[in-house]
C-alpha cells in the first residue's frame, strides 16, 4: 500500500499520467481496505454467533456438566488417606393414557397410607342415618428419600474338623479390595454421580454428610483411581477389541488442559473419542483416549488393529492415516461440518440479510441432500445404495460444480470463501457415502459422544497428571457405553463391579463375553 503524502504544490506539479496512476492506486487501496473491513466484520459476527448465538445442536439435561472437574479423582487422590425421574421433564410427544400409572409401578418401594375418618366424626356427620363405606379414592404421590445407606455385616461361618482340626470357611462375597468399606453399589453411585451426571466429589461429600455419612472426597478419589486401574481398565480393553472388529467407526477429538505432565502449565492435551455406528444392531461402544498432543501417531496407535472406514470431521490427521495406510483406512467426511461453515455466516448476519447470498444457497443445497437421504431410512443396504446413486449423487455433483463455478469470484479470506475452500478440500471424503450404504452423512455420533467434555470444558479444573487423565478416560468410556446401550447406569455398574472381581486376578485379566452389553446372556433387567 502506497503511504506517500503529497503537498498541494507537489500535486499541481504532477503530470496527468502520474495523477491517473496515483488515483488508480489509491482506488485499489480503498478497495482492499473495504474488503478487509468486510472480512473483519464477518469474523466479529461469526465470533459473536459462536459465543452467544443459538447452536443448531440441542443438548439434553443429562449432558450438562456444570462445575465438572474432569480430573478430580487424580487431583484429590491420596494413597495415604487412612434416581431416575418418573417422566421426562418436557416430553416431545403426548404421553399414552395410563403411562403415569405404569411408571409408578416401576418404583421399587411402594406403601399405602390409609386416610380415614374416626368413628366419632362419622357419627357426627351422618347422625341417625348411618353410613356405609364405598371404594376408596386413590391418589398416588412420589416422595423423595435422600440417599440412604445400609451397613451390611457378613458373618463368615468357620468350621473345624473334630478329629484332624481342619479349618473350613464359607466363601466370602467378592470384594473390590480388602480392608475397605467400599462396595459395588457405593462405588457405582459415585461413578454415576461424577462421570454420568457431572457432580463434583466435593458436592457428593456434602450430600453424604447431610445423611450423616462421612466419606471424604479424597477417599472417593482413591476409589475412582483404584476401580479404574484394578478392574475397568481390563473391561475397557475388551470393549476396544470388539470395536476394532467393526468395519465402520466414528472418530473425533477435543482439547483439554494439563498441569503436571512435565510441560508448561496450561499446555493443551486432547481427548480422542471413538464409537461404533448407531442403529445397525452392532455393539454400541464409546471409548475415550487421553493423549498429550493432537499428533496422528495417537489415533494410529489406538487403531493399530483396525481395518475399515472412519467417519470424521475435516482434520488432516485422519487423512494422513488414509494416505499412509491406504489398504487399511478409508476416511468418510462429515456433511454437517461442511454445512456449518456456511450456516454460521447465515446466522451471523441474519436470515433476512442472508437471502440470496451464496452461503444461503449452499445451505439449501446441502439441506436438499439431507432431505433425500432421510427418505432412505429403513431401506435394505442394496436398495439404499441404488437410491444414493440415482437420486443423491446428482445433487452432490451439482453442489460441487456450483462451488467450483462460484469460488473464483469470492474473496478467499471471506467467510463464504473459506467455506468454499473447505468444501473443495473435503470433496473426496464427502463423496465416500455414495458408494457405501453403511456410511452416514455426518460425524454427529462422535460429536454427541464427546459433548460431555465440550459442554463442561469451561468448568473443568485442569487435568493434573497423565495417570489421572487415563483413569478418567476409562471411567467415561464405561459410563458413556452404558448410556449408548440404554442401560440403567447405577444398576449396570453395581452388577458389573459385583461380577468383575470374580474373574480379574493378578494372573488372569480376561473378561468373560457374557459381561459385555452385546452378549446374548447379558441381564435384560439392566436395560431401561
Amino acid at each position: 500500500m502506497n503511504t506517500t503524502e503529497f503537498t498541494e504544490q507537489e500535486l499541481n506539479e504532477l503530470s496527468k499520467e502520474v495523477l491517473i496512476k496515483l488515483f488508480l492506486g489509491l482506488q485499489e487501496n480503498v478497495k482492499e481496505l473495504n474488503q478487509s473491513v468486510l472480512n473483519l466484520t464477518e469474523q466479529i459476527k461469526l465470533m459473536n454467533q459462536r459465543k452467544y448465538g443459538r447452536k443448531t445442536e440441542t443438548v439434553s439435561a443429562d449432558q450438562l456438566a456444570l462445575d465438572l472437574e474432569f480430573n478430580e479423582a487424580e487431583s484429590l487422590a491420596d494413597p495415604n488417606e487412612p434416581e431416575p425421574s418418573l417422566e421426562e421433564a418436557a416430553p416431545k410427544k403426548k404421553r399414552p393414557k395410563g403411562k403415569r400409572a405404569e411408571d409408578i409401578k416401576k418404583v421399587t418401594n411402594h406403601r399405602e397410607v390409609p386416610v380415614e375418618l374416626s368413628e366419632e366424626e362419622l357419627n357426627r356427620r351422618f347422625g341417625e342415618n348411618g353410613w356405609k363405606r364405598l371404594p376408596d379414592e386413590c391418589i398416588t404421590k412420589l416422595e423423595h428419600i435422600p440417599a440412604s445407606f445400609e451397613a451390611v455385616t457378613y458373618k463368615i461361618a468357620i468350621y473345624a474338623g473334630k478329629k484332624d482340626g481342619t479349618i473350613v470357611r464359607a466363601d466370602k462375597p467378592a470384594e473390590l479390595w480388602q480392608n475397605s468399606i467400599a462396595t459395588p453399589s457405593l462405588v457405582s453411585s459415585i461413578i454415576v454421580a461424577k462421570y454420568g451426571n457431572g457432580l463434583p466429589l466435593y458436592r457428593l461429600e456434602k450430600t453424604y454428610e447431610e445423611n450423616e455419612i462421612f466419606i471424604s472426597r479424597t477417599t472417593m478419589a482413591n476409589w475412582m483411581m483404584m476401580v479404574s486401574e484394578r478392574y475397568l481398565q481390563y473391561y475397557f480393553e475388551g470393549m476396544k477389541r470388539e470395536l476394532m472388529k467393526q468395519k465402520h467407526i466414528h472418530a473425533d477429538e477435543t482439547p483439554v488442559l494439563v498441569t503436571k505432565d512435565g510441560r508448561e502449565t496450561g499446555t493443551k492435551s486432547y481427548m480422542w473419542v471413538y464409537r461404533s455406528l448407531k442403529g445397525r444392531g452392532d455393539p454400541q461402544i464409546v471409548l475415550y483416549d487421553y493423549q498429550m498432543t493432537r499428533s496422528s501417531e495417537h489415533p494410529e496407535k489406538f487403531l493399530a488393529d483396525y481395518n475399515g472406514t472412519m467417519i470424521t470431521d475435516g482434520y488432516q490427521t485422519y487423512h494422513k492415516l488414509e494416505k499412509d495406510h491406504p489398504l487399511r483406512f478409508t476416511v468418510a467426511g462429515c456433511w454437517v461440518h461442511t454445512k456449518r461453515k456456511f450456516a454460521e455466516y447465515v446466522k451471523a448476519i441474519g436470515k433476512k440479510s442472508a437471502r440470496g447470498t451464496l452461503a444461503e444457497k449452499a445451505v439449501n443445497k446441502i439441506a436438499k441432500i439431507y432431505h433425500e437421504e432421510h427418505k432412505l431410512e429403513g431401506l435394505p443396504d442394496e436398495e439404499k445404495l441404488k437410491q444414493r446413486q440415482e437420486v443423491i449423487k446428482p445433487l452432490v455433483d451439482d453442489f460441487f460444480k456450483w462451488v467450483k463455478d462460484k469460488a473464483p469470484y469470492v474473496d478467499s479470506a471471506s467467510a463464504t470463501g473459506k467455506a468454499f475452500t473447505y468444501a473443495l478440500n473435503q470433496e473426496k471424503y464427502l463423496r465416500v457415502f455414495l458408494n457405501d450404504p453403511l456410511v452416514p452423512l455426518d460425524n454427529n455420533s462422535a460429536e454427541q459422544a464427546i459433548r460431555p467434555f465440550t459442554i463442561g470444558r469451561k468448568n473443568w479444573v485442569m487435568i493434573d497428571t497423565l495417570r489421572g487423565a487415563e483413569a478418567s478416560a476409562v471411567l467415561y468410556s464405561v459410563v458413556e457405553t452404558a448410556r449408548a446401550n440404554k442401560l440403567l447406569g447405577y444398576k449396570y455398574l453395581t452388577w458389573l463391579l459385583t461380577e468383575l472381581p470374580k474373574y480379574i486376578h493378578d494372573f488372569d485379566t480376561e473378561i468373560p463375553e457374557h459381561l459385555y452389553p452385546w452378549s446374548e446372556n447379558f441381564p435384560k433387567e439392566l436395560f431401561k
